[in-house]
Order: structure tokens, then sequence, then C-alpha cells
């Protein structure tokens, strides 16, 4: 059976995906997107608890992660989020802003997967999902994907597979593998914006389960001020999963669990109430149960008035500065994201064509691009695809 023809063809019905069929589509190119899935945007779908967070508007290129810190400033630079908001509202979708710049429908997710559907649509894109591929071949300048329900050719092939994060979506590294068919280099994958798992002496901080706490974790150069919540393996909550994508096994995780209070607080607090102690000060300022557990691991018990000045700085100096020493993540089953990928340096950064593999494009979470929390890995979505699309 002969081969369907398009001028470009998109694996993955995923953000990038679609908004690359789109963009292409409009602009006149017969364009075919492929998924294995049963249905388009199923990770859009439970993004932003169900609400997706489709952008964040302080989006620039120092919030992602690369190994090419400048590789994704042309894309995000030519396709901002006031353009995608553009777009949701020419749709008639009611957003709000929650904090931090996030964006977020007023209603579903839904809402943006019949957005990026239409606007497929519109330009005459056809989309086939459940569709398993089976091969992915190249020869005279044509790509010739082979798939259960047959094949199609294409001088353009566009990976927009994503990453292995979340697995029980159908999430895999095949975006990787093809790839390194390719001769394009793959930077190590591993689990991005993921709780952290705590073994050791941090063992007893898993009884906090449930716990949480505005706080500023840090690792490394990078720090986060946000939510910390304690689970039954160890540290979640946006400030850690913010800070996940930054560690690396052996690094220890500092967290500032009274980020108002300045240097001296707890002298200050000690002249102005000498019978005051410092569980009670810490109550005062934190859940109880996580005041009690570090009250009881510094072991400053008593009247502030009977502590010496050094011992109670030393006891400030730990609570602006906790160490966790992680064991681990949580691994991509829980991974919001995906950290490395295929090389940037494989790729032009304006049009995501592989410089060694003419034709080939990649996209989206499938790049070594990542961002932080909060609808940044969206926005890189909508601009990676569209700066392909203005190549196809």
């Amino acid at each position: 059976m002969r081969a369907q023809a398009f001028d470009a063809i998109i694996l993955g019905a995923g953000a990038a995906g679609m908004m690359c069929a789109a963009q292409a589509g409009q602009r006149g190119r017969r364009v075919l997107v492929i998924d294995h899935a049963p249905h388009a945007g199923a990770k859009i779908l439970i993004s932003g608890g169900g609400r997706c967070n489709f952008t964040n508007i302080h989006t620039a290129a120092d919030r992602f992660l690369s190994a090419n810190p400048h590789f994704a400033k042309s894309a995000l630079g030519r396709y901002t989020p006031a353009d995608f908001l553009a777009l949701v509202e020419s749709h008639g979708i009611a957003w709000h802003e929650k904090t931090l710049g996030q964006l977020f429908c007023d209603g579903s997710a839904r809402q943006i997967v019949a957005m990026l559907l239409e606007e497929v649509a519109r330009g005459g894109g056809v989309i086939r999902c459940g569709e398993s591929i089976s091969d992915v071949g190249h020869a005279d300048g044509r790509f010739t994907v082979t798939t259960t329900q047959g094949s199609a050719s294409a001088p353009a092939l566009v990976i927009a597979t994503g990453g292995p994060s979340i697995p029980k979506m159908g999430a895999t590294g095949f975006a990787y593998d093809l790839a390194r068919r390719f001769g394009l280099k793959v930077v190590e994958p591993r689990p991005a914006l993921v709780p952290l798992t705590l073994g050791g002496e941090d063992v007893l901080f898993r009884s906090l389960s449930g716990v949480a706490s505005e706080v500023v974790a840090r690792a490394g150069k990078a720090a986060f001020r946000e939510a910390a919540l304690f689970t039954h393996k160890g540290l979640s909550g946006p400030a850690i999963l913010q800070i996940s994508s930054y560690w690396r096994h052996g690094m220890a995780v500092g967290v500032d669990f009274l980020p108002d209070r300045s240097d001296g607080w707890l002298i200050a607090a000690k002249r102005a109430s000498p019978g005051a102690s410092l569980r009670s000060l810490l109550r005062g300022a934190l859940p109880d149960r996580l005041a009690d557990v570090l009250a009881d691991r510094l072991a400053v018990e008593g009247r502030l008035a009977d502590r010496t000045d050094a011992a109670l700085r030393a006891a400030e100096a730990r609570l602006a500065d906790w160490a966790f020493h992680p064991n681990g993540t949580e691994g991509f089953a829980k991974a919001e994201v995906t950290a490395g990928g295929i090389s940037t340096a494989e790729l032009s950064s304006r049009t995501m064509e592989a410089r060694r593999a003419p034709g080939l494009y990649a996209i989206g979470e499938a790049v070594d691009v990542t961002g932080w929390l909060g609808g940044y890995n969206f926005q890189w979505a909508w601009a990676s695809g569209w700066a392909a699309a203005q190549a196809l």
C-alpha cells in the first residue's frame, strides 16, 4: 500500500505537537499528527489540577534549565505568553492569574485541548490517535512513518513525543531512541519537578506527612520561596519541586523555615520575652507538629533567658539553613517533566531543525529545555512548536 503524502509529519499530539500542527497547517502545509494515546492532549488535561496552568507572564530564558542556557531565547522571544494569551482569548476562554504570574483557565483544561484541536482543524491538519509507530525510515529526502494503520511520508518529521515523565499516561523515551537513530546526541534524561525522598537521620521528618509551611528551599545557587510539604516518603510542595530540577545525588537541600526573620531575631526575643521558650516561639510561627520536631532536634529547651546568645545564634542559623540530605527522588512516575533530552547543540535555536539531519525537528519536552514550575514548560511547548512551524 502506498504511503500517504504530507508536507510534515508530527509525532505526538501534546501541547507542542498540536501547536506546531496548527501553525504549520495555517501556513498552508499539509500536516499529519500521529499519537499512540487514544486521545490528544492527555497531559494537558491533568495539568494545573485540571485547569491547565497554560503559561507564565514572567517567562524568560533564565527560568529554564538546559546545557545551553541561551538556546531557548530565540523561540521564547518570538512567541510570547502574550501571544498565547491572545489565542486563548480569541476562543473566549476565561482565565485568571493565580500567583507568581501563573495563568489558569477559569473552567477546565479541556478548553485548551479543544482550542488546539480547533486550530489544527482550521489549518486542515489531520490527527490520528491510537496508532503505535512500528518504523520510521528516511530515504530520498523523505521520512516514512509506519503505524498499525498504514504508512505516511513527508519531507519533514517533527519529534514532539515528550519525555518519560508520568509513564502511567504512556510516556516513554521514544523521542530519544528516534533522535539517536538519526545520529543526534541526548543529554541524560532525569526526573524534574519531582518530590524528594529522605532516609537516614532525616527519616523522622516523614512523621510530619501532610504538614506544609512556606519556606525558602536551596540547592546549589538556586533558591525558591514557596510552600514545602512533608510526605510519607520525604519532601514535596512547590518549593521542593522547583529545587528538585537543580538537585543532584549527594547534594544537600537547605531549607529556611522562617524566611521573614532577620538575623538576631532569637536574641531580640530573649531580650523582649526572657521567659519564653524556643518551642513556644516556633509554635507561634509554624505548624505545631513541625515546630515540635524542630525544637526537639535543636534541643534548646527551657527559658530563652537560660540560654547563651551563642546557643541561640546557632539555633537561629540552623533554622535558616536546615540541611536535608535526600537519598533520591520519586522518579519519573511522579515527575511533572523530564530534564535533559535531545541536545540543543544538535538543533537550530531558530527553527528547531537538526543540524545533521535536514528535515528532522524536535520540540517541547523532548528537547533539553526544562522550565520552572508554574506554566513555563507549556510556554516552551507553544514557543518551540511555533518556531518549528515557521520553518516547515
